[in-house]
């Protein structure tokens, strides 16, 4: 596994570097990144990618996280639906966006459709804030990197940093959560979009289809940008980032935790 793709300690002005495990906090063998990685003098952009996502889902539910992160957490996405159903029919996607004026139902607030979004939520930045954590040795040791990707190969969650974030955390060193071995999560406002049946081109339909963004409280940056909502994931669920934020939206607010 790892030790089939280390090879002498060398220099280089670019090098890409993917693994399939981190360390037994994540839930992995014997090689961490931290400890293959001493064996490359200088890296430049470095993917790793876990086995398996951490988040237990359901059978049928779909659920993806994208998350930006430099001393702290900069940005989060979250897109889920409760069902994925398949269609052999081409629908006018552009009429399911429209025909509920884009609302939330009462239903929503009433069978437990909010709070299971919470929990999605809640688990996606815990996933999230306990991969950053693990990074910080691998940040501190490697001064030449220039991106950083940790993703899954269930392809739930994808936690990226650039060279201006990852500069940050060498310059602010991140603050922990007390309960457990990861980031604290600040003060989040986030923004919200639900269509109980969104149906795609392809003529997938996706149940209970749910958009989350979420930025620090204290972020200047605006949360409802379109152009980084709908950049943030790969297609076909791109286009349902799309769709989603031409509805009706919902603001919420999360303390630290």
């Amino acid at each position: 596994m790892l030790g089939q793709i280390l090879g002498p300690k060398r220099s280089s002005s670019s090098f890409d570097a993917s693994f399939s495990a981190i360390n037994d906090e994540i839930g992995v063998t014997h090689h961490s990144p931290t400890q293959v990685l001493k064996n490359f003098g200088e890296i430049r952009f470095l993917k790793i990618e876990l086995p398996t996502g951490e988040l237990g889902i359901e059978d049928g539910i779909l659920l993806k996280w994208r998350a930006d992160f430099g001393s702290t957490l900069d940005n989060c996405m979250i897109l889920g639906a409760s069902s994925v159903i398949q269609s052999n029919s081409v629908k006018n996607h552009e009429n399911s966006v429209d025909e509920d004026n884009g609302n939330i139902p009462e239903s929503f607030y009433t069978n437990g459709g909010l709070k299971l979004r919470v929990v999605w939520t809640i688990s996606s930045l815990i996933a999230a804030s306990a991969r950053h954590y693990l990074l910080q040795p691998i940040i501190n040791e490697h001064k030449s990197l220039d991106r950083l990707v940790l993703s899954d190969a269930d392809g739930q969650g994808v936690l990226c940093m650039n060279r201006e974030q990852l500069e940050e955390l060498r310059v602010t060193p991140l603050s922990a959560s007390s309960a457990s071995k990861r980031t604290l999560v600040p003060a989040l406002n986030m923004r919200l979009w639900y269509a109980p049946e969104l149906d795609l081109p392809d003529g997938t339909v996706l149940k209970g289809a749910t958009l989350v963004a979420i930025r620090p409280s204290e972020s200047k940056k605006e949360v409802c940008d379109a152009s980084w909502l709908s950049d943030a994931f790969e297609e076909p669920f791109g286009t349902v980032a799309k769709m989603l934020i031409k509805r009706r939206t919902y603001c919420l607010e999360m303390n630290s935790f």
